[in-house]
């Protein structure tokens, strides 16, 4: 057995499918699923747009999960060409945000785009996984629910 494989095997575990929260971006708790076949992780987004604030483009949109809306603010990092598993490539903006995976929490790049037709809002690609974890694709929730304070709801 090579040192690599037992530095894997020490490496805490995914299944392909995780709860994680993204606090800085006020969504407390949604599904990722876990694909190492993505480059890139990305996140469902609605009513997307670009502002110009203090000279600075922000990326405004909505996050919706099972249970709630969340709407979202967070500065653009970058824009990126980015080719679907179907072939289909579009630019998407690229945001960074602190991702919580049970008590692993660590800054990850997320693409904004239109995920409504897929099971989960969010796809955590290899890029947030590298060196970090391991995947067992017969398992989920392996990590359990992230330990985050709720956004107060605006009234």
């Amino acid at each position: 057995m090579s040192a690599d494989s037992d530095s894997r095997e020490q490496l805490p575990h995914l299944g392909w499918l995780e709860w994680c929260a993204l606090p800085e971006l006020g969504v407390p708790l949604l599904q990722a699923k876990v694909d190492t076949g993505a480059k890139t992780s990305s996140l469902h987004a609605e009513e997307l747009e670009i502002v110009d604030v203090g000279g600075k483009h922000v990326a405004r949109f909505l996050v919706h999960t099972r249970r709630a809306e969340y709407r979202c603010e967070c500065p653009v990092h970058d824009e990126r060409h980015v080719k679907s598993s179907s072939g289909h490539e579009e630019l998407r903006v690229v945001v960074r945000t602190l991702c919580v995976l049970g008590r692993k929490r660590w800054r990850i790049e997320l693409t904004l785009t239109d995920r409504t037709a897929m099971k989960f809002p969010m796809l955590l690609g290899r890029g947030a996984m590298a060196e970090r974890f391991a995947v067992d694709p017969s398992a989920v929730y392996l990590r359990g629910r992230p330990k985050t304070k709720r956004k107060p709801r605006a009234s």
